[in-house]
């Protein structure tokens, strides 16, 4: 009998790992009335951009600073679902954070072993405490392509983790793209396009309405504080590194 019961539970399901495409929340401040307002200024024009995606709540900015931390976790599950997501685990916290998210239903994740590259950028126009980041972190596809066809809101950012990125829709001024290999954007490039995010020199970045905030390659980056020349503004070009330099030419 205890074979019978032993295959047929066998038979019935499996345990297998996943990697799954999972959305990021880094908090810069535990004011949960800051935290509703940005979220509703930023995410007003999309309000089903997310359609129920699971999202882990990133509390590693809230330990440097002074006096954050305590954190209503029930509250802000419900303010985070509000924006159509599903917030399932914790990742950054201290030890009573960690505790306090368990006790309020969420899981408790590790930290990514090393974090995405970033580029220098420009300061941000609103102060950093008020606006949290949303971070899609994405393993690339088999075949090394990331396709996203939704429109990269202010604050939004999109890492394609060991491949290409191909985007079909607008990338906003203060959105993110970001691949370890090329970058394509088949819309305005408006906001921040970083490819060769671990070091790869031969790495691309494409767009058929280059407008972009920031370009960078391997590290080596481009603000709009130089403005693009007449020949690739507003039209297709590509972006690449001439020696250490970057190089931005139109596209016929």
């Amino acid at each position: 009998m205890a074979d019978v019961s032993a295959a047929r539970t066998k038979a019935v399901f499996e345990f297998k790992s996943a990697t799954l495409p999972l959305i990021a929340v880094i908090l810069k401040t535990s004011d949960l009335d800051v935290l509703a307002e940005a979220l509703d200024a930023q995410l007003a024009d999309s309000p089903d951009f997310f359609e129920q995606e699971p999202v882990v709540i990133d509390l590693s900015l809230l330990q440097e600073e002074q006096g954050e931390g305590e954190l209503d976790f029930a509250a802000l599950r419900g303010l985070l679902a509000r924006h159509q997501t599903q917030p399932i685990a914790v990742r950054g916290g201290n030890a009573g954070q960690n505790a306090a998210a368990r006790a309020a239903g969420l899981s408790v994740a590790a930290m990514p072993a090393a974090p995405a590259p970033r580029a220098p950028a420009p300061p941000a126009e609103a102060p950093a405490s008020e606006a949290p980041q949303i971070v899609r972190e994405v393993p690339v596809p088999a075949n090394g392509t990331l396709l996203i066809d939704k429109p990269l809101r202010s604050g939004q950012q999109v890492y394609a983790r060991g491949g290409d990125v191909v985007v079909t829709a607008v990338v906003s001024f203060g959105a993110e793209v970001i691949a370890d290999g090329n970058v394509h954007v088949y819309a305005p490039l408006r906001g921040k396009a970083i490819a060769g995010a671990r070091g790869n020199t031969e790495a691309r970045i494409f767009s058929t309405c280059m407008e972009a905030q920031l370009v960078a390659i391997a590290g080596i980056y481009r603000t709009n504080e130089v403005a693009l020349p007449d020949t690739v503004l507003g039209k297709s070009a590509q972006v690449r590194l001439d020696g250490k330099k970057i190089a931005i030419d139109p596209i016929p």
